[in-house]
């Protein structure tokens, strides 16, 4: 791909379309859902996302159940 996706990130696919309101919302989420996140069990910064609400601590292997896109907080 070219430079089009330095400044629009994921949503660079859509080219123009969809209205770029949708594509910044998009792309937030979209950003969120990739990023690491801290494991309930061993506390390291290594939980990822492997499908929909499901995720894995790359460190111990923990997997668990939670939000769609993203860890959600267990009171």
């Amino acid at each position: 791909m070219s430079q089009r996706t330095k400044k629009v990130g994921s949503t660079g696919r859509f080219g123009a379309r969809y209205g770029v309101s949708v594509r910044r919302r998009l792309g937030a989420v979209e950003k969120k859902q990739r990023q690491k996140y801290e494991c309930p069990q061993c506390s390291k910064m290594s939980v990822k996302r492997i499908s929909t609400g499901i995720f894995k601590c790359s460190s111990c292997g923990y997997e668990f159940a939670s939000g769609a896109y993203y860890p959600t907080q267990e009171d």
